[in-house]
């Protein structure tokens, strides 16, 4: 049986593939073992009529002990 944890990252992007990239990226930083990316919310900034960038809230998903 395997234990895993799940941490709440926000992270930014060109695209919402991008945030995503560098939400699990930045995490893998400090984190490891990651095996799954849930994306909560998504939410895009917007000047003068046009999308400027992404932003994601992001569940990571990491095994902290595996049997």
């Amino acid at each position: 049986m395997s234990i895993a944890k799940v941490i709440e990252v926000l992270a930014e992007g060109e695209t919402i593939e991008a945030a995503v990239q560098n939400a699990v990226r930045d995490a893998s930083k400090t984190v490891k073992n990651i095996k799954h990316a849930y994306v909560q919310d998504i939410q895009a900034e917007v000047d003068d009529g046009r999308v400027k960038k992404f932003r994601v809230n992001t569940k990571l998903t990491f095994v902290i002990k595996d049997s």
